[in-house]
This record gives structure tokens, sequence and C-alpha cells, in this order.
């Protein structure tokens, strides 16, 4: 078996949709922490282009993208499945995928200042999320059905990230009473086990996200004068 190594970092959600995948699939893996702030040579080397984690190192060759490394791995290890064996399926969890992948309008919210700006951008993360609560979860139970695949992979930073950046920022999107699928749909992931046990620290990751929040908003107002 060749070696399979992972750079990436606690808080990233993208290192946790690697690390879900890897477990889900059987892999084993060495995880190598890598500080976002103070990037290794080995970053530097693996990922040039991007500069960024999470990497993953197969046989000494890199993949990088999150996205890209979950397509890799499915392809690398079949067993236990990902992706649905019926081409339509299949490529109706790909558009899913992309969908999490243009997650700009989610997150923006989180990063847009206070005013107009915030209210435009909190309307348009309640639309993107009603438009996959309705379009693309539907009645399921998970984007899998009974089961979990790469579409609630994708999506997972739903579970926490984004309770977070909602706890930090002092709104609550993500409810029962405007999206009740989806927030039954998170409940559900939170209790997967290969999503829960390997999420990190909550208070951790609110001191994390409110760190880079204070940073961005104060660049926000350095541009604003």
């Amino acid at each position: 078996m060749e070696e399979v190594k992972l750079l990436g970092s606690w808080a990233s959600p993208f290192s946790h949709r690697v690390v879900c995948a890897l477990k889900l699939k059987g892999v084993s893996y060495e995880y190598i922490q890598e500080d976002t702030r103070n990037k290794s040579p080995q970053l530097l080397h693996y990922n040039p282009v991007h500069k960024k984690i999470p990497i993953l190192v197969h046989g000494g060759k890199p993949i990088c993208e999150s996205l890209v490394i979950l397509e890799y791995i499915e392809e690398t290890w079949p067993q236990i499945p990902l992706l649905p064996k019926d081409p339509h399926e299949r490529a109706l969890a790909r558009f899913w995928i992309q969908y999490s992948a243009a997650g700009k309008a989610f997150g923006s919210f989180f990063t847009s200042p206070e005013g107009e700006d915030r209210e435009k951008a909190v309307k348009e993360a309640l639309e993107a999320l009603k438009i996959l609560e309705e379009q693309g979860l539907g009645d399921k139970k998970f984007f899998g059905g009974e089961t979990i695949n790469m579409v609630d992979i994708a999506f997972a930073w739903l579970t926490y990230w984004f309770e977070c950046a909602e706890e930090i920022v002092g709104l609550k999107l993500l409810e029962p009473n405007s999206l009740p699928k989806l927030h039954a749909w998170v409940q559900n992931l939170k209790q997967v086990p290969v999503i829960k046990e390997n999420l990190p620290d909550y208070q951790n990751l609110t001191i994390h996200m409110k760190n880079a929040w204070h940073k961005f908003q104060s660049n926000q107002h350095g541009h604003a004068h």
C-alpha cells in the first residue's frame, strides 16, 4: 500500500471533508498539522499554485483542493462508494457538490460589514440555503438518502463552522422554523460517528473564528476611510 499523507489544519472545514472521506473508506494515513500563517516548505512544495491546505499526498504525489481530493479518494478506493452508481444520480450529486463550491453566498454574512451590506448578505445566504433545502435535500434524511455521501461531506461545514459564524455575528439563519429539513439534516449529520468524532473543539474553533472575524472587520474599516 502506497503511503498516504494529509497536510491539513484542525480548524479547516476543507481538511475535515478529506478526513471524513478517508475514514469512511478505511484508508490509513498520516496527518500533518500545518500552521496556515507560517506555511511549511513541504506545503509550498506540494501546492505551489494556491499554497493552501488540504493536500493529499499519495505515493509521493500531491492532490490539492478538497473537492478534487474527494473525487480522487472515490476513484482510488472504490470500496464504500461516496457517489451513486447511477450516472444521472451521480451527475446530480456532482451538481450539488459544485453548488457547495460556489458557497460565497452562504458565508458572506460572516465577512460583510454591518448595515446594508450585511442585510443583503443575510438575504443571499438564506436564499442559497432555501434552494439547497428544497431542490437538493428534499425529504431525504441525508443527501445520500439513508446514509451520507459526498454531498453531505461537502456541506458538513454547515453543521459546525456555520453555527460558529452565526454565534460570532449574532445572527441565527439555519433555524427549524425557516429551514426545517436542513435543520433536521444538521442534527442528523452531527450524530454520524465519522463527522462527530473528527470535529474540532467548538470553543477553540469559536476563538479561532472570532479572531479571524475581528481581523476581517478591522481590514474592512481600514478600506472604508
